[in-house]
């Protein structure tokens, strides 16, 4: 003789509660996502802007570090001038 055990058949009503928790938990995690997804994609704007400004300020002081050489250039002749004349400075 065979003997059948019957399952218990889980309760319908705490399952649906469960789906209706876990989907609330859902919608709640995705907004928590695309909140730091905005924060990350302003984060990279941000940073993209401050490398640009440096580059561009970097780009400027190498242009001013040309400039002063040029000129130390100018004021080295310019003095090895004064220096040579007959009259001497005046």
């Amino acid at each position: 003789m065979h003997r059948y055990r019957w399952k218990a058949r889980p309760d319908v009503a705490q399952l649906e509660q469960a789906i209706d928790q876990l989907r609330t938990e859902l919608i709640r995690t995705r907004r928590q996502l695309t909140g730091k997804q905005q924060y990350i994609d302003r984060l990279k704007f941000l940073v993209q802007q401050r490398s640009n400004r440096i580059d561009d300020q970097r780009g400027r002081i190498e242009k001013l570090q040309e400039r002063n050489r040029h000129l130390d250039e100018e004021n080295d002749h310019l003095a090895e001038m004064v220096r040579l004349t007959p009259d001497g400075p005046l």
